[in-house]
């Protein structure tokens, strides 16, 4: 049998001496081994290179080649060598991908044909990797077992799903579009279909990983970084194609938040290389919406951001197709708008002229400029908004003041024809106010329960984007507070309701095991009580005296439940903001009672939709 004579060793070992990565060390000792294994190629002679790596696998022992590092516990040496292999793994596969696409009559015909027809040549189909994974169920997987990488790894990358069925490819039939990091590595695919399986989704990323963290990645970081330096500014768009479109154009500082929401960590790896970033939208307005949240994060984060809003139908992929590099450049320039300019063109045709929906969208305004964290650039834009919608800029400092000393947790709320209708000389007696102690405990006790018990199970199956989707216990709850911005009284109950909307839809999330095990004692403490309570569905919840086994019956039930618990959350605000205006009015500060106004319409405007939703009766 072969051995693989580890010689040179001290050059794996010894970065001082030899500045390549780990990674590539690795790779180019393999191939001097005569292995053929340089990059996850396999030699001609297949059945050698199998019989050495009976005794050295390719992703075996690599913590052997990384051990005798100075410094490293035997924890972080293993933790290095499983990033180690599942990488040389993910290099395997990339080269995989690329063979199948240039070198195979499928590859050929579907892969290489669809890349053609999206307007991409053979220069940038090589700078960006791009491949093609065969239909076959397990093409890449058998490949890469026969040339010895370990089924370990390929099943932790994502690129091998194991069932009860066995091993398949989790991309085949695809397009696909290697991801790097900011250093180069391949850390993860996207694919998109080639066939035309209605069941499957479009565009499918890999599971979150060792080596892969979706939320601190941006598609594109590597090409993109030298450019985004140069150039002091970034360009942001949403897809894959997106991305090689503009560097196609010579817009090279462009990268991607690969179809998920703009996160903290996507803007602070932007906020490392420019303070400037110019975010593209698409031509929907639905889409534009949904996605301006991000305008929020990077103002938070003190980047500098502008808006480029692309004719309808568009998007950046096709927009930049039917256009030159210069004709591209000089849309850009010529549209390109703040954060201003653009929420009040895209917002303020739906007001129109009712006072109560611009006041709306002044408060949307006055909320993002009071993220800012400079004073100076906070000034500027609270002289302009003022300009623009002819509010006083006295009233939006003030209202901005109180949104960052925390003194008003709903934000300020403008309009000068509302605050003209109240008479201040009008004493009234304010009821009593309403005890504060126990507000909806019943009813957040059990919403939190189902979170934590039931989070992960199927309510009912839903249809998204012509697909099936399966919305679960947790989502349902979750986005059925946030769409009228209700937060839970309980203080506690509030902690773990908001740790849940960050982690719920994170892959292995188990709520349960989640927060009986948190690191914050009272919130242990909290979910160990709420769990080991032996609760029955009262004739509350049921209509009868019957217990029932809770989980048989949740489609049914939960909704009751989350409709019930709007409706006395309202009636407290109600009562809370009639209190609050009176007092105010008593006390003579009639300039802040207009946001208690405001939110009182608000809350109306919720209780109107939510007894439509139940035939406008609501629920007692």
């Amino acid at each position: 049998m072969q051995t693989l004579h580890l010689t040179g060793i001290n050059k794996l070992l010894h970065p001082e001496r030899d500045k390549r990565s780990a990674t590539e060390r690795i790779f180019d000792h393999l191939s001097h081994s005569n292995l053929g294994l340089n990059r996850g190629e396999a030699t001609a002679d297949t059945g050698s290179a199998a019989s050495a790596l009976d005794s050295f696998s390719v992703t075996q022992n690599i913590s052997e080649l990384l051990s005798p590092a100075c410094g490293m516990s035997e924890e972080e040496k293993k933790e290095k060598s499983e990033r180690e292999s599942m990488l040389i793994v993910t290099n395997y596969a990339e080269q995989f991908f690329v063979d199948q696409l240039l070198h195979t009559d499928e590859g050929k015909s579907v892969g290489l044909s669809y890349l053609h027809k999206r307007g991409l040549d053979l220069t940038t189909i090589e700078k960006f990797g791009l491949g093609y994974c065969p239909e076959k169920w397990d093409g890449l997987t058998q490949s890469a077992l026969s040339s010895g990488y370990k089924k370990e790894y390929l099943v932790k990358t994502g690129l091998t799903i194991e069932s009860e069925k066995g091993l398949f490819d989790r991309f085949r039939a695809r397009v696909i579009f290697p991801i790097r990091d900011i250093a180069g590595k391949i850390i993860a695919f996207g694919g998109r279909i080639m066939t035309n399986d209605k069941k499957s989704a479009k565009y499918l990323n890999s599971p979150e990983s060792e080596i892969y963290h979706k939320s601190r990645t941006l598609y594109g970081i590597y090409f993109a970084k030298k450019s985004i330096v140069q150039h002091n500014r970034c360009y942001l768009v949403e897809g894959y194609l997106d991305v090689i479109s503009f560097h196609r154009k010579g817009i090279e500082n462009t990268v991607a938040s690969s179809g998920t929401s703009l996160t903290i960590e996507q803007i602070r790896l932007i906020r490392r290389l420019t303070p400037n970033v110019t975010i593209i939208y698409d031509g929907d307005a639905a889409g534009i919406k949904a996605s301006l949240r991000g305008i929020d994060l990077v103002l938070e984060e003190g980047l500098n951001v502008r808006v480029v809003l692309l004719p309808d139908g568009e998007d950046p992929d096709s927009f930049s197709q039917s256009r030159s590099p210069q004709e591209l450049s000089d849309y850009i320039a010529q549209h390109e708008t703040d954060f201003i300019n653009f929420k009040t063109r895209l917002l303020l045709g739906q007001a129109g002229s009712d006072p109560i929906e611009k006041a709306r969208l002044i408060t949307d305004i006055v909320r993002s400029i009071s993220l800012i964290p400079d004073n100076i650039t906070r000034s500027v834009y609270i002289r302009e908004t003022a300009t623009q919608m002819q509010v006083e800029e006295s009233i939006l400092y003030n209202e901005i003041a109180r949104i960052r000393t925390g003194k008003n947790a709903e934000a300020a709320h403008y309009n000068y024809i509302v605050r003209h209708e109240l008479n201040p000389s009008v004493k009234k007696t304010p009821p009593t106010p309403a005890s504060t102690d126990n507000l909806c405990e019943t009813e957040e006790m059990v919403l939190i329960r189902y979170l934590l018990l039931f989070g992960n199970q199927e309510l009912y199956e839903d249809s998204r984007n012509g697909f099936p989707y399966s919305v679960s216990v947790g989502e349902y709850i979750i986005e059925e507070l946030a769409e009228d911005d209700l937060e839970l009284f309980h203080p506690g109950l509030c902690e773990i309701q908001k740790e849940y909307r960050i982690h719920y839809k994170t892959a292995g999330f188990i709520p349960a095991k989640f927060f009986s095990g948190h690191t914050n004692p009272q919130i242990s403490s909290t979910v160990a009580s709420i769990l080991s309570e032996p609760y029955e569905l009262s004739k509350m919840w049921t209509g009868d005296s019957t217990a029932l086994k809770e989980e048989t019956v949740l489609s049914e039930l939960l909704p009751k439940i989350v409709d019930n618990y709007k409706m006395r959350r309202l009636e407290i605000m109600t009562r809370e903001a009639d209190n609050k205006i009176l007092e105010l009015q008593n006390s003579g500060k009639s300039n802040e009672i207009l946001p208690w106004i405001i939110k009182k319409s608000t809350i109306n405007r919720i209780r109107a939709k939510l007894n439509e939703k139940l035939g406008r009766t609501g629920i007692k």
